[in-house]
């Protein structure tokens, strides 16, 4: 992977002020815009000793291209009463009762969530990230011992460039918005990360690993991911 330094720069569109983020890259030859979908957020990499201000106004040029890009990102969606959402690949609707309990329920497709009206947001995304924690870390401790490999810890955070991740320690983590996908897509990934167990690269034989841990084809998972990901990451 190329090493950079980032700053930041606005392009007009529409006329309003929109934020880019810049990298410079001793690897870049040319100018490169590409949109973050999950952060509605708009990149340009450029080489390392070339002109920000140029950068910038080549930018500003695709200023349509920018706006069509930024229009065609999926809405939001907030974690309120009556939101719709997609868990382990499965529609679910939120549900807010005032006289229901503290503890959150899933009943046939129905998120019961009971307390403060004002809270049920911030309740259900720390329930969403509780269960991916608890899902995730069962399924990496029973994939691994099956394979007599030993995990060090699991843990989940909201990492916006990788779906997880593993250190030459044996440490996990994992996006906890593994657990909206259907369960396929995750438990490949949870394999992808044991199979670093072995191989700390992605070298053929790690690969090969990962396709013997997984039992079948990664590949389905990761078209799936590159599809979808950006979706995962506007629930919230």
């Amino acid at each position: 992977m190329s090493t950079g330094t980032s700053d930041s720069g606005a392009i007009i569109v529409d006329g309003i002020a929109v934020p880019v983020r810049v990298r410079r890259s001793a690897r870049a030859r040319r100018y490169r815009l590409t949109i973050d979908a999950a952060r509605g957020e708009v990149r340009l990499s450029l080489p390392a000793r070339a002109s920000l201000k140029r950068a910038l106004g080549w930018a500003q040029e695709h200023g349509p291209w920018v706006r069509d890009q930024m229009a065609a990102r999926p809405d939001g969606v907030p974690l309120g009463d009556g939101a719709l959402f997609a868990l382990e690949g499965h529609e679910v609707e939120i549900r807010w009762r005032a006289d229901a309990g503290r503890r959150i329920v899933l009943a046939e497709g129905v998120l019961i969530v009971g307390g403060a009206a004002e809270s049920v947001g911030a309740r259900v995304l720390r329930w969403l990230k509780a269960r991916a924690r608890a899902v995730l870390e069962a399924e990496t401790r029973a994939l691994a011992a099956t394979h007599g490999l030993n995990v060090a810890s699991v843990a989940v955070g909201d990492p916006r460039s990788r779906w997880g991740s593993c250190s030459s320690t044996g440490a996990i983590r994992y996006s906890w918005r593994l657990i909206l996908a259907p369960a396929w897509v995750r438990q490949a990934t949870v394999a992808h990360e044991v199979a670093h167990l072995l191989h700390m690269d992605h070298s053929a034989a790690f690969h090969a690993a990962h396709a013997r841990i997984l039992g079948r084809d990664p590949a389905p998972a990761r078209a799936w991911l590159k599809a979808h990901g950006a979706g995962l990451h506007r629930v919230g």
